[in-house]
């Protein structure tokens, strides 16, 4: 277990991270062919999907050895629409490379998924990558880490030049230069000692490595003082400090012209944690409420994460994460999330689309298990007799939707059962059936998600939905305090059903979700009927009073429940609550929500204009205008429903010069 390397590689699209994962499995000899994302070869995107759009959609999971340690690597994407499957990855990895662009620095995306990995405390190194193009620059990079992350950065490799100059990465440790030959595609690399230029080059960079490195540890800094350091204790000293994330070393090179990668392997064994050294995971007993550490121990009841689930070629497939014991193909296990048993039929590692079967797994492996049918993304697995369910995965609110129909009957059913397989993979998919139209309405997190499940849908099932224009998902809110109180009182069947509820809405803060408040003596009030409010409630705030869309930021107060004998029933109670929700709703003044989009425009000078003028022209609120590399960054907020289109306008206007990125904000009230 010490030997074993769980990480992500995590950054902006276009950084390079599939780029810089496929040298990692070539150089490794897990693969003997270099493909590339440009030309659709790469091991990781084996979707066509993701081969054809050149980006990766889906956290792509494979393994490679490299020296003696064992390195599970995550691919994820770096597209804002896919920011679950980083989410996911990141909740089970034990360490992360952060890759930078040399030119692009530390941009919208990279910054997303950082904050993410910060919030599970994962330990890190960055690559700086892109050391070859034109307008590089190192220090820039570093820089903007700094100002944007917080990062306490400490290089351990700087780059030799930058551009058509950029050819060799020097080692600060060891003090040497390290030159990769183009001509065995970066496989060879000579280690050469420093003449007097590279020696005045580098000696800056040594003393800044030994000053950050005193800042963190006083044993270091006494060492350093009496001139009694060498390249090994620097190494164990780098270690522990980035365990204990007080710094991020910092590797640089090129993944395209395989520069700098072998280093970068070296460090993920040196200075990222085993699945020993990893912060250990908890959980909540859910009888018990009582909080309990998985202490990473063989001999321990079997306790997993499941972190996504894939269907391969329409079975169900359950990739999972090990935190105590180990399993067997064949073995039953709780799911306690669920709280159902299932039988593991089957164990397999993953190399990216392909499996390899296993017959047992252990403490840090990441798995794939085939027999799991009931489970879901975030359920705990688990043979243990004491129920512990592992902190839950984030999810999202998807932000645009579209309607989706078959083109014919015999498509109808095919649909909703494909429908439901791409529901279980993806969680921040949505779907409901609109009550008008009888329309399927799909959600998702932006235009090329739905995009893509459109893609499959035609490629793997064969299914060609006619679809509408995407829309925007909007949410409701109540705009004021408001009482209303309803009587249900009826026959239904046999029986005469009654119920009266009198209850209050109250709008919250933004974000602040649904809370139901009984305001009444509950000792007086069977459970059943209680839950039948509650849950009359609840079915209420899925469809709005406005156009149908669901409530959120509410405060719903339980006031007043009447009772008759003989007749008070829980379908009564449960017809009364919803049918007075719905009137207090109507009463309360009523309000849209919609998406608010957080926009990043990077343009050069002379068109800065014309990008402010497009953005007031969308309704979007200025925030910020900074300079990097030699280009303006246009910070807004703006409605969704305003951007459709918006790509194409931006190029139009600026030549095709300027680019763009958009992520969710926030739900406000429609302006």
């Amino acid at each position: 277990m010490g030997k074993i390397r769980n990480i992500g590689i995590i950054a902006h699209i276009d950084a390079g991270k599939t780029t810089v994962t496929e040298r990692m499995l070539y150089f490794s000899g897990r693969i003997h062919r270099l493909g590339e994302v440009h030309e659709g070869t790469a091991t990781m995107d084996y979707m066509p999907e993701e081969q054809e759009r050149g980006i990766t959609i889906t956290s792509a999971v494979t393994s490679c050895y490299w020296a003696d340690k064992t390195i599970n690597i995550i691919d994820t994407p770096g597209h804002v629409d896919f920011t679950i499957e980083v989410e996911r990855s990141l909740r089970v990895l034990d360490g992360a490379i952060g890759v930078f662009c040399a030119v692009g620095g530390v941009e919208p995306q990279s910054e997303t998924v950082w904050r993410q990995s910060e919030s599970y405390c994962v330990p890190k190194l960055v690559f700086i990558n892109k050391m070859d193009r034109l307008g590089a620059d190192f220090e820039a990079v570093l820089e903007s880490m700094a100002d944007k992350l917080g990062i306490k950065s400490l290089p351990v490799q700087v780059p030799n030049g930058s551009g058509e100059d950029f050819s060799a990465v020097y080692d600060v440790i060891r003090m040497k230069k390290l030159v990769f030959e183009q001509d065995s595609n970066g496989e060879q690399f000579e280690v050469l000692d420093l003449d007097a230029q590279d020696e005045e080059f580098l000696s800056p960079w040594r003393e800044r490595m030994c000053e950050v490195l005193s800042e963190v540890d006083d044993e270091f800094m006494e060492r350093y003082l009496e001139d009694d350091i060498d390249a090994k204790y620097i190494e164990e000293v780098i270690r522990k400090a980035t365990l204990a994330l007080k710094l991020v070393p910092v590797f640089a090179g090129s993944a395209l012209k395989n520069v700098g990668v072998q280093p970068l392997m070296d460090g993920v064994g040196k200075y990222l944690p085993s699945p020993l050294e990893a912060p250990k995971v908890s959980g909540i007993n859910p009888k018990t409420g009582v909080e309990q550490v998985v202490e990473p121990v063989v001999s321990a009841p079997f306790q997993a994460l499941a972190f996504k689930v894939v269907m391969d070629s329409g079975r169900k497939m359950v990739l999972m994460r090990i935190y105590s014991g180990k399993i067997e193909a064949g073995d039953m296990v709780k799911n306690f999330t669920q709280g159902k048993e299932e039988r593991v039929a089957r164990l397999f590692r993953m190399h990216a689309g392909r499996k390899e079967r296993l017959d047992v797994a252990g403490i840090g492996d990441i798995v794939c298990a085939a027999g799991l049918k009931e489970t879901r993304t975030g359920d705990t697995l688990s043979t243990s007799d004491v129920p512990l369910v592992l902190e839950q995965i984030e999810m999202y609110k998807p932000v645009i939707s579209m309607a989706i129909e078959p083109r014919n009957v015999d498509e109808s059913d095919k649909l909703e059962e494909v429908l439901d397989k791409y529901l279980q993979e993806d969680p921040t998919l949505a779907l409901k059936t609109d009550e008008d139209t009888g329309q399927i309405i799909l959600s998702g997190m932006g235009e090329l998600h739905l995009e893509v499940v459109l893609d499959r849908m035609r490629r793997e099932y064969k299914l060609d939905p006619r679809s509408g224009k995407p829309q925007v998902v909007y949410l409701e809110v109540p705009g004021k305090y408001a009482e209303a109180e309803e009587e249900f009182n009826k026959m239904l069947g046999e029986d005469k059903h009654y119920g009266f509820v009198r209850l209050a809405v109250e709008p919250q803060d933004r974000g602040s979700g649904r809370d139901v408040v009984f305001e009444i003596d509950t000792g007086e009030w069977s459970s059943d009927w209680m839950d039948a409010v509650e849950e009359g409630v609840d079915d209420g705030l899925q469809s709005g009073v406005i156009k149908g869309f669901p409530v959120q930021d509410v405060k719903v107060r339980i006031l007043e429940l009447r009772k008759r004998d003989g007749e008070s029933s829980i379908p009564g109670y449960h017809m009364a609550a919803g049918k007075a929700l719905k009137a207090a709703l109507a009463a309360s003044s009523p309000k849209l929500m919609e998406p608010i989009m957080d926009v990043e425009v990077s343009v050069p000078d002379e068109f800065v204009g014309e990008v402010i003028g497009l953005l007031g022209a969308k309704g979007a609120r200025i925030e910020n205008m900074l300079d990097r590399n030699n280009q303006k960054i246009v910070h807004a907020l703006s409605p969704l429903r305003n951007m459709f289109g918006f790509s194409t306008e931006l190029r139009s206007a600026t030549q095709g010069r300027a680019g763009f990125v958009m992520k969710f904000h926030s739900f406000d009230v429609l302006a």
